[in-house]
């Protein structure tokens, strides 16, 4: 993927302590994506919600988690934040154009926090175990780049363009939040049943992986993916997917209980925004079979 000569974001907060990343990927975090893998894994296992695991395993470290900087700091220099930041600009200058045009809505683009560790959040305490998350009610987007280190490493997952893929899945949330889809969503997921909140989960995140699919068309487009990204993004999202977490946790999969969707459905709604590069194309409420 071709990004140093990019401009980067204003709109990223740099909230990590102690200096920047040495190279990319690299990085310290506090409980890491593959600690929290491991022990979901267990939890499914052993019938215990991984939620008490993980909890658990937090507090435990709680003593030795980076303290954080209360205020945002300059552009970042290290090539991780370089690299976030210049993504992020390209999602910027992307759905300025696509979302006008597809929906005759204003873009109106988030800020994104790097934090390193722990941190706070208009959603609660954002911590490096919960991976990346969009926050709807500050709009922002909360990202520790060890996750990327952690993808690579226990995931199978990796490379400069899954990293972005993950970072346009995030924005993608955000779109979500502009267009009404995701509080229309938590509405309807108070009233339904776990079965059918989960079902309208996976719909969400789906869409999420379509909008990034969008997004990486026209990056194409402009001529900065090199050969081999979208094979990385496939990588990323096949390691990701609910079926591949739960065959390795207990053997077998349970459909009623993805939140995210299979390695298959998330690499199909990928490369439908991919092939489309339009918005339509990303209709997951929509269809009877996802």
């Amino acid at each position: 993927m071709k990004w140093d000569d990019y401009r980067q974001s204003d709109n990223l907060e740099d909230r990590r302590s102690g200096g920047g990343f040495a190279g990319m990927p690299g990085g310290r975090g506090g409980l890491g994506l593959g600690t929290m893998v491991v022990l979901g894994l267990i939890g499914y296992a052993l019938g215990i919600d991984p939620r008490l695991l993980i909890g658990g395993a937090e507090m435990l470290q709680g003593a030795r988690a980076p303290q954080q900087q209360t205020q945002a700091g300059g552009r970042p220099s290290d090539d991780m934040g370089r690299f976030v930041s210049v993504v992020l600009a390209q999602n910027e200058d992307v759905w300025a154009k696509v979302m006008p045009r597809d929906t005759n809505r204003a873009y109106e683009p988030p800020r994104l926090v790097l934090f390193r560790g722990v941190d706070r959040s208009g959603c609660g305490t954002a911590q490096a175990a919960m991976g990346p998350f969009y926050c709807p009610v500050d709009k922002r987007v909360y990202l520790d780049t060890s996750f990327f280190d952690e993808m690579k490493r226990k995931l199978g997952g990796g490379g400069d363009f899954a990293y972005a893929y993950v970072v346009a899945h995030e924005v993608g949330h955000h779109v979500q939040n502009l267009l009404g889809i995701l509080p229309r969503v938590e509405q309807m997921k108070q009233r339904a049943s776990e079965r059918d909140a989960n079902a309208l989960s996976v719909r969400v995140e789906l869409q999420a992986d379509c909008f990034a699919g969008v997004w990486a068309f026209h990056i194409q487009q402009m001529g900065r993916l090199d050969q081999g990204d979208i094979e990385e993004a496939m990588n990323t999202a096949s390691a990701i997917g609910d079926d591949k977490l739960q065959k390795a946790a207990q053997g077998y999969a349970v459909p009623d209980s993805f939140t995210h969707g299979s390695a298959e459905q998330r690499m199909r709604w990928f490369m439908s925004g991919f092939r489309s590069g339009t918005m339509k194309a990303c209709d997951t409420f929509s269809t009877r079979s996802l």
